[in-house]
């Protein structure tokens, strides 16, 4: 009879884990498909409106699921996203909070979401300001970059960012080598929007690597 008891707790603990992570993959769906519209579709005061609306639900998120990767991955993509939009030292704060998130999600995860919190951390690193004003560090962003590819080679998140870095480096061919990769990614099932814009942006940083291999010809 004990041992009855055991499995069916046991069975109740599984369902209510199913249960949990299936609300919580709805969740960050929803996340993903609003901040595609926000980031790309978006702009000016509408953008900036929508993305701190964003944040608050991004924070519902992580403050329901705190133990889980994702929920930090995709609070800090939009904190750091809405920074990116921001610019300027204002956006240094949010920035800030993205890495704390992105830290917290590898703490507990590292290869969650296919290592997107390697890939996000390593370009917050390679686009925000050094030091004395931020925390910028150009070989800290390499090694986090690695670390991703390493989990998930053929991406097109970790190619695109990648090669924006190689591009910004002056490393040229091996950019055009990651953005050749990043086009043939495969699709990501209901990210449909954010595959769309993002192959349009390796489009974009293609054309220019081109540019740059033809004048070292």
């Amino acid at each position: 009879m004990k041992s009855t008891f055991i499995a069916l707790g046991a069975s109740v603990a599984l369902f209510f884990c199913a249960k949990s992570h299936a609300a919580l993959a709805d969740d960050i769906a929803l996340l993903q498909q609003s901040w595609a519209k926000v980031n790309y579709e978006l702009k000016d005061d509408a953008q900036e409106k929508a993305f701190k609306a964003l944040i608050k639900d991004s924070q519902k998120v992580v403050t329901s699921y705190p133990d889980d990767a994702e929920s930090h991955i995709w609070h800090g993509i939009i904190q750091s996203s809405y920074a990116g939009a921001k610019g300027g030292l204002g956006a240094l704060g949010l920035a800030k909070q993205a890495k704390v998130e992105f830290e917290q999600a590898i703490a507990i995860d590292r290869e969650a979401l296919s290592g997107s919190a390697l890939t996000s951390l390593g370009t917050l690193y390679s686009q925000v300001p050094g030091w004395p004003i931020g925390f910028g560090d150009d070989s800290k962003a390499r090694e986090l970059f690695e670390q991703s590819l390493a989990i998930n080679p053929y991406g097109l998140d970790i190619n695109y960012f990648y090669a924006q870095f190689l591009y910004d480096e002056r490393e040229y061919s091996t950019a055009l080598l990651h953005l050749q990769r990043a086009q043939a990614a495969p699709k990501r099932p209901g990210r449909e929007n954010a595959d769309l814009y993002r192959q349009a942006e390796v489009i974009e940083l293609l054309a220019l690597v081109e540019k740059k291999l033809k004048r070292k010809k």
